[in-house]
């Protein structure tokens, strides 16, 4: 987030770190908070900052229920929060499917359209990722900053990262969603008649950009095989212990769980993507000492490409012996999340792990009762939490638990259970003694 002062009056953008390209690349106007500045009698300049106003647009097709288009639309919502706008309005239209020109239809443009020029609205971001085409005519029609769940997602990225490893892969999938929006964004320098003087470089500037990206996206691909081999080293020279890796959707609880195993203090946060650098923490549970290592958090509709970029950042991942699957179960789709998140996985390494299914927030889950008149089925609010365990959890039997990380319940179970798993795998692995001590009931067997 930068901030520039400028006369009496301080300029901040909420989305700057992704944008600052695409408004050269674009030749807009960028959208930005304006902020007064006011000096005391010291002469110290003081700032009030203010949220972004934001409007949030989804589509009700055939493949997308009513339902699942608004969870996904308060997810984009819960995404602009984090990345500091503050959502004023939800717009949602029936359609076969997205519009190919406008995503929404014109009589719905110019509805969300009346209402930004009403109510000031800065920012309006759409729920799906939009075509260049697309993006264009928005702009064209709403005349303020257009963004889709792909640039949140980026710009929420972008000021998490801390480390040189997670910077670079931001900036790379930045450059890789910018490179094909380039595209006919020069028309107002090509050639607009016949004549002497008339040729403009438009598409000389296109391929200068082009080539531009280009050769920064070759940069950073070789500084991310650097930082590859580096941090491949660095896991060379972590001993002779069991690996163990949170994974999970994102804002379940990864983090706080982190803390209250590690004794570490890990920054948690009840935000999306609070936690994007990869920590490895060394834990023992009673003799046994083994690596645990929080990565960051998947999300529906994930871009691709940053799934790619952050391939390595997952090493984690794919170098684990086993995976803690953090579920939040107090969410009403956690099976859906669930599922995101085994796919994203298979994507990541498709080789089979041994997995833990930690179901966490069981302090937070609630729900209501079906009347005993009511002949309409059962869905998935009222069943309770006791009924739930009854259904396919519990085929997993001891490859599952139910935990609170906030409240600390049934940590000392989860612990058991870990200590139980990452055993076996350090027997098979090393056969002889290696534990840091020998427990008594094993030495009397």
């Amino acid at each position: 987030m930068l901030l520039y002062v400028t006369g009496n009056f301080a300029t901040k953008s909420i989305f700057t770190p992704v944008f600052l390209l695409r408004e050269r690349l674009y030749n807009i106007q960028a959208v930005w908070n304006y902020q007064p500045v006011f000096f005391d009698k010291q002469k110290q300049m003081k700032t009030e900052i203010y949220e972004e106003k934001a409007v949030l647009v989804g589509v009700i097709t055939q493949v997308q229920s009513e339902e699942k288009a608004r969870e996904y639309l308060d997810e984009l919502a819960f995404l602009a929060e984090t990345a500091g706008a503050s959502p004023e309005k939800l717009f949602f239209q029936r359609l076969d499917f997205p519009n190919p020109k406008t995503y929404v239809g014109p009589g719905k443009l110019i509805e969300i359209k009346n209402f930004v020029d009403e109510n000031e609205i800065g920012v309006v971001i759409f729920d799906d990722e939009l075509s260049p085409k697309q993006l264009r005519n928005i702009e064209a029609e709403l005349k303020v900053l257009i963004l889709d769940r792909t640039t949140l997602i980026l710009d929420i990225f972008a000021k998490r990262a801390q480390t040189a490893s997670a910077k670079t892969q931001v900036e790379l999938a930045q450059c890789q969603y910018m490179l094909p929006r380039l595209t006919r964004l020069w028309t107002h320098l090509e050639r607009q008649k016949g004549g002497i003087g008339m040729r403009g470089p438009g598409e000389t500037q296109i391929e200068t950009d082009r080539r531009i990206i280009l050769t920064k996206i070759s940069l950073l691909k070789q500084n991310l095989k650097d930082i590859d081999q580096q941090m491949a080293t660095q896991r060379k020279n972590r001993g002779k212990m069991v690996r163990v890796a949170l994974v999970g959707y994102t804002n379940v609880g990864k983090s706080t769980l982190m803390n209250l195993i590690s004794k570490s203090d890990i920054f948690a946060e009840n935000k999306l993507f609070a936690t994007l650098d990869t920590t490895v923490r060394k834990v023992i549970i009673e003799n046994l000492p083994f690596l645990l290592s929080d990565t960051v958090g998947f999300i529906r509709k994930l871009p691709h490409h940053l799934v790619q970029s952050f391939k390595s950042t997952l090493d984690e991942v794919r170098e684990a012996d086993l995976l803690v699957h953090v579920v939040d179960v107090s969410h009403t789709n956690f099976e859906e999340q669930l599922e995101v998140v085994n796919q994203t996985l298979k994507e990541i390494d498709p080789q089979e792990k041994p997995m833990i299914l930690v179901f966490n927030k069981i302090d937070a889950f609630t729900y209501t009762p079906k009347d005993e008149d009511d002949l309409a089925p059962v869905k998935r609010e009222n069943i309770s939490l006791e009924e739930l365990k009854k259904t396919w959890m519990a085929k997993m039997y001891d490859n599952c638990i139910f935990i609170s990380a906030r409240e600390k319940q049934n940590i000392d179970t989860l612990k058991e259970l870990l200590y139980e798993k990452i055993k076996a795998i350090h027997i098979e692995r090393y056969p002889y003694n290696d534990f840091l001590f020998q427990r008594y009931t094993e030495i009397e067997d």
